[in-house]
């Protein structure tokens, strides 16, 4: 039966991101808690929550009731029509999300949601280009897949949307600017925008998007006070700050939101993933009052067949009480710092981990193959050749039973919101033991 299924979905589907006769999935069955199982019954533990989206682990017997209970009533309405639960999730939003963000717009996902932010903010504003970084990612359908700067996008740039004008990391393991220390990296990254803003024509800037913390591309975290200063950039020029909260959203920075590390509020917040944990497609942006204001009286040129769907939004809901009845959000906290001592530990015994950089449970681990000239052991956009010793990692950490995120010379440490101090040590166990594979390669 298993090869049967396996069989179906090479022949019949397209698995993304892949070449499509390398690819050697997985074949899933179940799941429990922070643990996958395969058709012949193998373990894996879900360091990476699946795609950094699976909050508050897998199983949750009150999220499907939540959608028994919503299509026992309600399946579907068109997104004219207004439903209890639209309302309330709408609502509960406005009430976790910073300062006077007030009104929603659903979407599907958090691609959709970086669309339809991006074509709010030219609407709003009246302008037309969009900064973003280069070290970002965004999202897969052609607007948010040209506005991140990962290189994934690359082989469709003949068709990448218009007016999208990227900026440097202020990275400060590898600063661009060669700078002697986070701050001075920060410094110099804010001076980089602010000149490439002077040279682009800051009246032309619907928006600045950044993400509330780093995810895939390396989780860079933002010097102190960078993006409180590029917030006070877009007020002094009128441009609008959007947050993409996709990834770092609910709870997975230890806050419920990136940005509320940062003390700031921003125009309009980007949001999916943790939003229904994983369990049924969501996304959304939420503007301030302001904003909608301004579509009070003018038409709003927006809109999905799926938006604001009654069962995703019922899912939502239960997820949110998720968070909050069994304050995940502090748990994550805990765990962050947990997991940041324990790598401490981790960097004493392994000469390959160039750097940890973690805020919550949305971490990164760095390796390289010398710890004095930080030469990665797979270089940025890293071809298949160059892979060698990340693949042997990331083979065996599969093999020893782990499911997570390795790109390039990046592995990800972003395990559920509701795992415990054993299963962290018995994951850092798994990535230990693989380890020793790069340290072997060290120079």
């Amino acid at each position: 039966m298993s090869n049967e299924i396996l069989q179906n979905n090479l022949d019949y589907t397209y698995f993304s991101w892949s070449i499509q006769n390398q690819v050697q999935p997985i074949q899933a069955k179940s799941a429990k808690g922070v643990y996958i199982y395969d058709q012949d019954g193998k373990r894996y533990l879900d360091f990476s929550s699946q795609l950094m989206n699976v909050n508050v682990g897998h199983g949750r017997e009150e999220l499907t009731q939540a959608v028994v209970n919503q299509m026992n009533d309600l399946s579907y309405v068109a997104p004219s029509f207004t439903t209890q639960v639209r309302g309330l999730l709408g609502k509960r939003l406005a009430n976790i999300t910073p300062g006077d963000l007030k009104k929603t717009f659903f979407t599907l996902g958090g691609a959709e949601a970086i669309e339809n932010a991006i074509k709010l903010a030219r609407l709003y504003t009246g302008r037309h280009k969009i900064m973003t970084q280069y070290r970002s990612y965004h999202g897969a359908t052609m607007g948010a897949i040209t506005a991140g700067g990962d290189p994934r996008r690359l082989q469709v740039d003949a068709q990448q949307m218009p007016n999208v004008v990227h900026v440097q990391n202020p990275y400060a393991y590898r600063c661009p600017w060669y700078s002697e220390s986070v701050q001075e990296c920060g410094e110099r990254a804010l001076e980089n925008l602010h000149q490439v803003l002077r040279y682009e024509g800051p009246q032309n800037f619907a928006a600045i998007l950044m993400e509330g913390e780093s995810g895939s591309s390396g989780c860079i975290k933002y010097p102190p006070n960078y993006l409180a200063r590029v917030k006070n950039l877009c007020e002094q020029y009128g441009i609008l700050f959007i947050a993409d909260e996709v990834m770092s959203g609910f709870g997975r920075t230890g806050k419920w939101f990136g940005v509320d590390h940062h003390g700031i509020t921003p125009d309009i917040l980007c949001m999916a993933k943790g939003l229904t944990s994983g369990y049924l497609p969501l996304g959304a942006i939420i503007t301030t009052e302001k904003i909608a204001r301004a579509f009070d009286d003018r038409y709003l040129p927006l809109g999905l067949t799926y938006s604001a769907h009654p069962v995703s939004c019922a899912v939502a809901l239960a997820v949110l009480d998720i968070y909050e009845s069994e304050d995940l959000i502090t748990q994550a906290q805990r765990s962050g710092r947990y997991m940041d001592a324990r790598m401490s530990e981790m960097m004493e015994e392994h000469p390959s981990i160039g750097d940890w950089r973690n805020t919550g449970l949305l971490g990164c681990l760095e390796i390289v193959k010398n710890r004095t000239t930080k030469e990665p052991m797979a270089p940025w956009n890293a071809q298949q050749s160059e892979m060698k010793v990340m693949a042997e990692v990331a083979a065996k950490i599969r093999a020893l039973g782990m499911f997570t995120f390795v790109k390039w010379n990046f592995i990800f440490i972003c395990p559920p919101l509701s795992i415990s101090k054993q299963e962290i040590d018995e994951g850092l166990s798994i990535i230990s033991e693989a380890l020793h594979i790069a340290d072997g390669y060290t120079i």
